[in-house]
């Protein structure tokens, strides 16, 4: 079988936000691809919403700046047509939000996206989702915050969070804007009403204090490898007792190393799965 080009299909794809302001800078003062006889200027920052704005569509970008030049009045002291944030706006009907990605707002605003969502408030922590979507936050850098809190803040009390977490974070990956937001919403709210837990962050960290800390201490002979030759003369892996041979396929040994001995590092909350976890350790322990 034999596959033919369709002539005169083309695909058009997004332009970069540089590539906008290219065109944009272009429209405003080049005199003969532009509208640059009409002696008009633009704002840096409003160049920069504008380009924003569009996200990756040229013929938007440039209806505003078309629209901004021929609807707005010449300054009475120069006589040249300035297009501000306020015209910018108006021409591209969208609000500016003041959130620089790159500034002391950013931090700002996604601090209080995680501490809404570990506090429990899934309308505080929508709205804060909601006002970085609007103003044009990456939607995958989003995603990865909720996958963070999902593991650090909500852990094993319901160890579903995370798995709607990274599903939410692969679907916004294959089906972009503007339904990403959908699903974004469906993620955060789940985390955000979940019941918590940080049993296994501070697990980790106080595991890793120890191991940095103190001295390396040996492994259990019976818990070191006895596949390899000459093992089984190191007494490797003797006494070894199989875990599933036992009832409840839980049986009583030594694991931690010999100075680390009746140390605990996760320690269960009462919260959500948590709880049974708790349950179920303390019911094999004794």
């Amino acid at each position: 079988m034999r596959f033919f080009p369709v002539p005169g299909v083309f695909e058009l794809k997004t332009l970069e936000k540089e590539d906008i302001k290219t065109l944009i800078h272009r429209a405003v003062y080049d005199k003969e691809k532009g509208m640059g006889a009409y002696n008009a200027v633009i704002d840096p920052d409003a160049e920069d919403f504008l380009a924003d704005v569009a996200n990756g569509d040229a013929r938007a970008a440039l209806n505003a700046v078309e629209l901004g030049i021929m609807t707005t009045e010449r300054s009475s002291q120069d006589g040249i047509i300035h297009i501000d944030m306020e015209v910018a706006q108006e021409c591209i009907q969208k609000r500016a939000v003041r959130y620089d990605k790159d500034g002391d707002n950013h931090y700002d605003t996604i601090s209080a996206f995680i501490k809404s969502m570990r506090g429990t408030d899934p309308d505080a922590a929508v709205y804060y989702l909601a006002r970085m979507l609007y103003a044009g936050e990456d939607i995958k850098f989003i995603a990865r915050r909720i996958m963070i809190c999902a593991s650090e803040d909500v852990g094993n009390a319901d160890p579903q969070a995370l798995v709607v977490a990274v599903a939410a974070a692969q679907a916004v990956e294959r089906i972009g804007l503007p339904e990403a937001q959908i699903i974004l919403s469906q993620a955060v709210t789940y985390v955000a009403s979940a019941p918590k837990s940080n049993a296994a962050c501070v697990a980790v960290f106080e595991a890793r204090e120890a191991v940095q800390n103190q001295k390396t201490m040996p492994i259990p002979v019976h818990l070191q490898d006895s596949h390899y030759k000459g093992s089984a003369k190191l007494g490797h892996g003797q006494g070894y007792l199989y875990a599933h041979d036992y009832e409840n396929h839980y049986v009583d040994q030594q694991y931690l190393p010999d100075g680390l001995v009746g140390t605990e590092f996760y320690r269960p909350t009462e919260n959500g799965y948590e709880k049974k976890i708790g349950e179920h350790l303390s019911f094999l322990k004794k």
